[in-house]
Formats: structure tokens, sequence, C-alpha cells
């Protein structure tokens, strides 16, 4: 049995309302979305997945195409896979709970945490997001804290990109 190194294709998504984006998958999937000026963190992770990287715009094509919708908001929900197997079993559970947030609606870290059957766990579900790979396409934008208020985001721009992300979903923020 030989050993196959983990193929990781990155691209670049330019021009959004958000800024410029790389995108990265695998053959299986969605890997990550970084922005452009936080590439030099989306190769070190890529490093540390000890994947080797090839440039590829086609590939990621797909990925632009649906992330590029969203963000002009004409989609809701994206049909591409996310490798799911990148994650540690802790961050997949509480990325995949996230992943399940509807469009425009929101939840609390302790929501989730009690949804994954975790429910003192809040704050482990807090730094799953906090590292989540996949910002907008693994809406982390869509947790709140238990105050009603938005804590935390990780992508350019902070809360102001949390906030603008809820509203053009439509989401009703407190």
């Amino acid at each position: 049995m030989t050993f196959s190194p983990l193929k990781i294709y990155l691209g670049e998504l330019n021009n959004t309302p958000l800024g410029d984006l790389r995108i990265a998958a695998s053959d299986l999937g969605l890997v990550a979305v970084e922005w452009a000026d936080s590439q030099p963190e989306l190769i070190q992770h890529l490093f540390r997945l000890k994947a080797t990287v090839e440039q590829n715009q086609k590939v990621i094509h797909p990925y632009v195409k649906e992330l590029g919708e969203y963000l002009k908001g004409k989609r809701r929900d994206f049909t591409f896979e996310i490798d799911w197997g990148i994650l540690k079993p802790f961050q997949q559970k509480a990325l995949q709970a996230v992943y399940a947030i509807p469009y425009g609606e929101i939840l609390t870290y302790a929501d989730v945490a009690v949804q994954i059957g975790h429910p003192h766990a809040y704050r482990a579900v807090g730094r799953a997001n906090a590292t989540n790979p996949m910002p907008l396409v693994i809406p982390c934008h869509r947790l709140i804290g238990k105050d009603g208020k938005l804590h935390g985001y990780g992508g350019k721009g902070g809360l102001k990109t949390k906030e603008w992300l809820l509203k053009m979903e439509g989401a009703v923020i407190t």
C-alpha cells in the first residue's frame, strides 16, 4: 500500500464586497477560504495538512462561482462538497452544526454546544469557530453570544464584516 499525499488546489476570488479571497480545495471538497491579505496564514494551514499545493483556478472555479454569487446576495446555499476530514473530531462536529444553520438565522454558541451533545462546551464551540478554515461557507458569522450581541469574528474587518454578512442575509440582530 502506498501513501498518496493530500493534494490541494488553490485559486482566487477577487473584487468581492469583502475584498479578495483565496480558496483551497482537495479532491474531496473545500478545504479553506481566506482573505488575500492573510495568505501566509492560509499557506501555514495547508502546510500543517502535509499537502502538496498547486495553483489551479479551473479546479477552484465551482467554489469561486458559488461564493461570488453568495456575496452578491444571489445564493443562499452551497452545492459543492466540503472536505470535513481535514478537521479534528470536535471541530468537525461543531462546524457541521454551524454549517446547518439556515441562511439568515442566528444561534448562540451555547445552542450549538447543546445540539452537538456537549451543553457546557460553548467556549470550545467558540474556539472551533475561531479556527474555522472555511468562513463564509461554514457560517460562523451566524453565531452570537448568549447576551444576543455579536462576539468575535476572525475574518477581515472583524465584527463589522460579521454584521455586514448578517444584514446581507436579512438576519435580525438585536
